[in-house]
């Protein structure tokens, strides 16, 4: 259940690619003069198709980038709003050449033309065009991150989740993400293959995603293949 996606090389060569990335990013051996800056959110309590884990998710994903040496903004179930205040507060705080991690933790949608949408709380969802009006598109936030001028921005999205939105037409808005291209110097990490759906692990207190991707990052001493095989066999 567990696969990062950044487009341009082959499977194994993408999910190293994004490993290593994760290694570099969150390693004691990073400069301390580095700005390291993340924006995490968990949205769970969505009036329809509710979720137990996202709010637990962000908290231990914060917890550990602080650990790090991250500058966490960390927020939970979030309007419409409230996300994009979020994501203007994020741009304001990163400066040129910094570091930037966005994670999201909740229901996430492709809808309209392709594209990809992160839903608020706070929101009676009845028809799959609610995610353009009220979602935050994830190109907006890459975008945002590339304007900020920070020189590697990371986006890792555990929001591929079973969509509250009815499906209209044809679409394919009630089955997971779809696959984007990451701009230079930036990285996009799903949860699952495009198109599909995610696990929210209730018996735990993460989603699945969440708890190997945890369990991997904070593993002492590991070498990166290892923490490929361990990511995998989760």
């Amino acid at each position: 259940m567990f696969r990062a996606f950044i487009h341009s090389r082959g499977l194994l060569g993408l999910l190293l690619h994004g490993l290593l990335l994760l290694c570099l990013l969150l390693g004691t051996h990073a400069s301390a003069a580095e700005q390291r800056v993340a924006l995490v959110i968990g949205n769970s309590g969505y009036t329809d198709k509710p979720l137990r884990n996202p709010v637990n998710d962000a908290a231990d994903i914060a917890a550990a980038l602080k650990r790090v040496g991250f500058e966490v903004m960390e927020r939970k179930n979030r309007t419409a709003d409230q996300l994009r205040g979020d994501l203007s507060d994020f741009q304001d705080k990163l400066r040129p050449g910094a570091v930037g991690l966005f994670y999201f933790a909740g229901h996430g949608v492709q809808a309209g033309r392709g594209q990809n949408y992160l839903l608020p709380v706070g929101v009676a969802y009845k028809r799959e065009r609610d995610a353009e009006s009220y979602g935050l598109e994830v190109g907006t936030v890459l975008r945002r991150m590339e304007d900020s001028g920070a020189a590697l921005s990371l986006v890792i999205l555990d929001a591929c989740r079973d969509s509250p939105l009815p499906a209209e037409g044809r679409s394919t808005a009630s089955r997971g993400l779809g696959r984007m291209e990451a701009p230079s110097g930036s990285m996009i990490a799903f949860a699952t293959a495009p198109g599909s759906v995610a696990d929210d692990n209730t018996s735990g207190r993460n989603g699945l995603y969440t708890q190997h991707l945890l369990a991997a990052i904070e593993t002492p001493g590991m070498r990166l293949e290892d923490v490929f095989k361990r990511v995998r066999r989760g």
